[in-house]
Formats: structure tokens, sequence, C-alpha cells
């Protein structure tokens, strides 16, 4: 039978004096077993991850306890601390690009770790960060020795945070969001490797994550936190067939997302004729340019009025390119034809754009009457000022959002919230097509369930046509009426959301499929 390694108990954490983010969190961990621990944002899964290596600056109660191999662990004893963090448990950080120092190459910050607890020299600590970025999968080491961050992908700076983090053979590895807005083909990689990592090298994992069906492919037992508690604590059977809090079971149904069939008329609402994007990537001495990328090559369908065509592909296939390119905020080449009803100038009214950060998109010096009412000030200048709050105080009811919000800035709202701001801005002109750019990307899945699920009433309400993009496949599956695979710029392989999922024909779109976790 497997010993424990790690046993957390009665842990209380807060940031201010009786406000515990935390509340009496208690688990074991045992030899070779990967935990995973699930729940939304802000329901303390990050805060407790951190608080077993000290890395947090808040208030650790008294009664609180975290023993390692036996021996309970003193955040005062930085000698103790220094030999646990990076050497015998290791820590992988969700956002790899904050993470990881800009200024100095991958192969120095992987050699930094070894150096700290092997005391190797140099060449024998280069040697070994070669060898650890071969383990992880990173194509042509010695190269990517001397890239920076910068350089590489989400996955493969995701690599490189693992690699770091398994340097020093560590018995423990804390998994902190690691595929979280990646690619479904990448994110499997990254599970794979974890899984592979664990086996050679004898690990007990704790794996976080906001994504239940995506923590039941890698966990043996998994946590379920709400609001600072662990409210369920079982194996993946046992959460999955007997669940018992309420929430878990929200989770679950969460998880399982499909599209309310709606009659689609077979009208053509915007055509797209042999669509070509092109970014200059070198020019000469002159300014002339000498090399291209074709970031769309030749890409040619139709839209239906009343539908919903999701677009999905990895990370530079091209899918955001043709957004901004239906809706006109990049140059293209080729014929993007829309219904013959409009009206020129009635464009920028007709068509919108939903972005895939909301944070980025919103301007954080307006509030949330100015950014809604923006559009109606333009579009619509026989309106008052008394007329437009009215508008947009209908419209702020529309997306579930409460009066009060007209007069906060972006930063005082959650990222779901920040999101159906945005749909607020894009939907108060009524437009006719609206391009959605990742929407979900970033959101805990019981959010993402209730953004699709407003996308889907305000576009019956309105008769809204959508293009949705998106590389999780559970999101576009849940909301989709087609659906369009793409890779390299083109078109590989489009039809009904039924037939791509259930009978793809493409190899390409087959990967996909296998990746995905619906």
């Amino acid at each position: 039978m497997n010993q424990k390694i790690l046993e957390i108990k009665n842990l209380s954490i807060s940031f201010q004096p009786n406000q515990n983010v935390v509340q009496n969190v208690s688990f074991d961990l045992y030899e070779n077993e990967i935990l995973g621990i699930v729940g939304e944002s802000g329901s303390g899964k990050s805060v407790t991850a951190l608080s077993i290596l000290g890395l947090l600056n808040a208030h650790i109660a008294a009664e609180s306890c975290i023993v390692f191999q036996g021996q309970k662990l003193d955040f005062e004893n930085q000698k103790l601390m220094q030999t646990v963090r990076g050497g015998k448990i290791g820590f992988v950080f969700q956002e790899p690009m904050s993470s990881l120092n800009p200024l100095h190459t991958i192969g120095k910050q992987i050699s930094e770790n070894i150096i700290v607890h092997q005391k190797l020299k140099t060449s024998d600590a280069k040697a070994r960060t070669l060898e650890l970025m071969k383990k992880v999968g990173l194509k042509n080491p010695v190269e990517r020795y001397k890239a920076y961050p910068y350089e590489l992908s989400g996955g493969e700076r995701q690599r490189v945070m693992i690699a770091m983090a398994i340097a020093n053979n560590p018995k423990v590895l804390i998994a902190d969001e690691p595929t979280t807005a990646l690619d479904v083909t990448i994110q499997k990689q990254i599970i794979e490797l974890l899984l592979k990592l664990k086996k050679e090298l004898g690990m007990s994992v704790i794996f976080i994550s906001h994504d239940l069906k995506l923590v039941s492919q890698i966990a043996d037992k998994i946590a379920v936190m709400y609001h600072g508690k662990m409210i369920e604590f079982g194996t993946v059977q046992d959460i999955f067939q007997n669940a018992k809090n309420n929430y878990t079971k929200k989770l679950i149904s969460s998880s399982n997302l499909l599209k309310n069939k709606e009659k689609i008329k077979n009208k053509t609402l915007v055509s797209i004729q042999d669509l070509n994007v092109l970014y200059p990537m070198k020019k000469n001495f002159f300014g002339q340019t000498t090399r291209v990328l074709k970031a769309l090559d030749n890409v040619s369908f139709d839209v239906l009025e009343g539908e919903t065509l999701g677009i999905v592909g990895e990370s530079g296939s091209g899918k955001t390119t043709l957004g901004m390119a239906l809706t006109h905020l990049i140059d293209y080449q080729g014929k993007i034809l829309y219904s013959s009803s409009w009206k020129t100038a009635d464009f920028r009214k007709n068509v919108q754009i939903i972005f895939q950060d909301p944070y980025n998109s919103l301007n954080p010096r307006m509030n949330i009457l100015d950014i809604v009412g923006e559009g109606l000030r333009i579009h619509h200048k026989d309106l008052n000022a008394a007329q437009i709050k009215e508008q947009v105080s209908e419209m702020i009811k529309e997306v579930s959002l409460p009066l009060e919000s007209l007069y906060k800035y972006p930063h005082e709202f959650s990222g779901g919230e920040r999101q159906r701001i945005s749909i607020a801005r894009a939907m108060i002109l009524k437009p006719k097509f609206v391009v959605l750019d990742e929407p979900t990307s970033a959101l805990d899945v019981t959010i993402q369930k209730q953004i699709l699920s407003l996308l889907q009433k305000l576009q019956k309400k309105y008769n809204t046509t959508y293009i949705f993009i998106s590389h999780d496949m559970r999101a576009v599956r849940a909301i989709s009426d087609r659906i369009a695979v793409m890779k390299d710029g083109q078109i590989v392989e489009i039809g009904s959301a039924h037939q791509i999922l259930t009978n793809p024909q493409a190899s390409y779109t087959k990967e996909l499929i296998q990746a995905s976790v619906f």
C-alpha cells in the first residue's frame, strides 16, 4: 500500500483579519497518486497550492498543519524551505509567460534551478538541462537552449515550466492550471507528458483546474472546492456517479453542453470568396517586403442567416485572422459579400465583434454606461442622454447584470461579468452578424455555460448570425449549427456539427476530435 507523502490538516488562510479565503481544508496525498483539485475562480484552489510551499504573503492559522514526508513544514525555517521548494516539491505555474524571466534564455533559467539544488558545475548543469528539455518533448533542445520565452509557443513555454519543476526529481509536482488557454491537441500532449513523467520519476501530482472533465482524464482522486471550502472528495468514479453536493452536480452538468436545435433559414447572409491575408515578415533596406506569411489561403464559404458557424483549429490556424477580416479590422484580398439589404453606411452597426479578453478590450477609463452606450451615440445621433441610458439599462438587464453596474468600471467585475459587458456592447445595436473570438476560453465551465446560454438567448431574440471562433470543441459543440475546421490558413473540412463531431472526414479533424474532452 502506498504511503502518505503529503498531509494538509485544517488549512485556513486569510489575507485580511477574520476573512478566510480557505477554511479548514484537509486532505492527504499518497505516493504515485494524482489528486485533482477543481472549482471556480476564487474557490481557493491556487491559494491552497501556493500555501503548501509558503509562497503567499498571507496569514495561515496557527492550527493549520502541512506535513511533507513525515516532517511538518516550518515556513520560518528558510533553509528547510529552500530544499523543499523546487527540490522536493516542484511547481508548474498557470501562466508561463508571466513566470519565466523575459531577459534570460530558457536554458539559463532551467540550469539555475539545477545549480542551486544540486551544486553542479555549469557544464554539467547544461548537460542536465538539455536532457530535461528532451525529456519534456522540446524539439531541437540545443537551439532552444539559447531561445528566450517570447520565441516559444504557449505549449513550448509550458514544457519549459515542467522541465524546471522536475529538474531535481521532486517527490511531488503541483501543476496549477497547466493547460488553461492551450489548444486541445496541446492540452492532450501536456496531460500525456505529465502522466509519462509521473510514471518515470515516481512522483505524486496535484493537478489544479476549473475543468472537471479534464481533471477526470488524469486524476486518481478529485477534491472539489467552493468558496474556500472542500465540499467533496473521492475517486473519479465516486464524484461522477455518486456526487452528493449540489455544486459538484452543477459542475458535472456544466461539462455536458449541448446545442439547442433551431431551424436555420437556407439563406446566405455572408459569402466569403477566395479570401487571402498576408502578413509581412521581412523587409529589405528600402522597406520593401521580401517575405510574407500567408495567414489565410484562398478561404471560401457561406454563412447562413440565423446560424452559428463554429470555426475551430489550433493557434496559428488563421481563426482569429478570419474574424478580423470579416469585421474589416485588417486588410485582405478576395471578396466578402454581405446581405444586399444592408447599406454600406450601416456596416459598423450590423457587424460586431466580441473579443477573447474583455479586460483588454474594455476601456478602463469609461464606466459601463459609457462603454455600452458608445455605439448608440455613434449610430443613433437622434437619441438623447436619457434615452441612451434607458436602452443601456434594458440591455444590462438582458445580460443579467444589476443596474448598479452602470456607473462601475471594468476592473470592478469578474471575468464572466466583463464578458457579459462585452456582449451587451455588441448586441445593443441589434447587429445582423457577430464574430465571437474565443469568448469563453479563459472562463470556468459553469460561467462558460452561462455565457453560451446567454448568447443563444440573444441570438434567438434578435435573429443574429454568429461566427463562433474557439479551440474548445466542447464549447463549439454547445453552440454551433455547422463547424468549419481550419489548419494553416485553410478550411480542411466544413459540415453540420453532428457530421463533424461524429463522422469527420479529414485526418486533422479526427485528431482534434480525439484530443478533445467531451
